[in-house]
């Protein structure tokens, strides 16, 4: 006796040659229990999936913006300079960017 026949795959067929589908399996209140609790489960890991990408957004905005301002005064001081020194010796005031 093969001690594995209870896990072969039972081959239900009709005498027109037919396979039959297996019997439904019936939902228990456990199942529909579970069912709630998970999908309940996949809508607030959706909801923290969401927050995680708002605060990684503000977190970038957050090191972005000094930097961007920085990076503003630190030009607008250079272009402010050079129109200064340009206007003292009486020529206009021409910002020419060489490579």
């Amino acid at each position: 006796m093969d001690p594995r026949a209870d896990q072969r795959p039972v081959l239900d067929m009709t005498p027109e040659g037919e396979f039959r589908d297996p019997a439904p399996r019936q939902v228990t209140w456990l199942d529909r229990i579970l069912a709630r609790l998970g999908g309940m489960a996949a809508l607030v890991a959706l909801i923290a999936a969401g927050v995680v990408v708002a605060g990684v957004a503000v977190a970038f905005l957050a090191l972005a913006l000094p930097v961007a301002v920085v990076a503003g005064l630190i030009a607008f001081g250079s272009l402010w300079w050079h129109a200064r020194r340009g206007g003292t010796r009486g020529r206009t005031f021409s910002f020419v960017m060489r490579r």
